[in-house]
């Protein structure tokens, strides 16, 4: 497995993992890996990529808050060991100054499906994941990304940016990995204490339990409503619980037959957890 920490050994890397006609998938990460993380490195080989590359970089670009940035979960030499295990053929381990040189001053808006829920709760977030996420796919050259379901406004943000700037990479999407009692993985899982961790479980329970009542009468704002008590009642503190349409992530106030994504934030203790499952039509 490679590990480049410099632009210029990236692009030689990854310009001979490209040889012969190979396609270079590539799994855009900020560390602290799990098994979400390496079930992307199988979903791009599995969407034709010969040779895949991983990121790792905690991208300050995307953080509101430095104490946040400070407190995201660390772990280069265990990331590496997975990523070994995992088959992965060259990790890019960009330093800050490798990513955001001295005298840097552009960046990418992505308009549309970055507006509402993260947009609102995390101001600037999506403008810090467009521009990496550009800059990712340039240096690598890849074929193909996978981004996991679980950030479903992420997954829409990536895609509209890629398209609207023409840049000649699939965007794979990745069922969301779970743990045997529902709960999402998630580098940020590990800030849970035993108690919440118990608890958590109950955020995707009460999302299945809306999607059914809502695919069968049609119903939304009542059982969206319904939904947040029973998470306040729990213990969780909701940021929102929202049907909408599943690529624009316009808000939804009855039901459609296009594609729609129930979405959830809600904050268990000190950690905020997020989820979606689709809904069907």
């Amino acid at each position: 497995m490679l590990i480049c920490r410099d632009l210029p050994s990236l692009r030689a890397a990854t310009a001979a993992l490209r040889g012969n006609g190979r396609r270079l998938g590539l799994v855009p990460t900020m560390g602290a890996l799990h098994d979400g993380h390496l079930a992307l490195l199988g979903a791009a080989r599995a969407a034709g990529a010969g040779a895949v590359a991983a990121s790792i970089f905690v991208n300050p670009l995307q953080f509101n808050a430095n104490d946040d940035l400070a407190r995201y979960p660390r772990d280069e030499t265990g990331d590496l060991n997975k990523l070994r295990g995992a088959g992965c053929d060259l990790v890019w381990l960009p330093p800050v100054e490798a990513m955001y040189p001295p005298g840097s001053a552009s960046v990418i808006e992505v308009a549309g499906p970055s507006k509402g829920f993260e947009g609102d709760a995390r101001p600037g977030h999506f403008r810090g994941v467009a521009t990496v996420c550009a800059k990712l796919f340039l240096q690598s050259s890849a074929d193909i990304a996978a981004f996991g379901e679980k950030d479903w406004q992420q997954l829409q943000v990536v895609r509209r940016m890629a398209r609207d700037l023409d840049i000649p990479i699939h965007i794979e999407a990745v069922p969301t990995i779970r743990e045997v009692d529902g709960l999402a993985m998630s580098s940020r899982n590990r800030f849970l204490s035993a108690a919440e961790r118990a608890t958590a479980p109950v955020l995707y329970q009460v999302m299945q339990d809306v999607v059914r009542v809502i695919a069968a009468d049609g119903a939304v704002a009542q059982v969206l409503a319904e939904g947040e008590a029973r998470l306040i009642a729990a213990g969780f503190a909701p940021d929102y619980l929202a049907l909408v349409a599943a690529e624009t992530l316009e808000p939804l106030q009855q039901k459609t037959t296009a594609p729609m994504r129930l979405l959830a934030a809600a904050r268990l203790g000190a950690v905020r957890l997020l989820d979606n499952i689709a809904v069907p039509a």
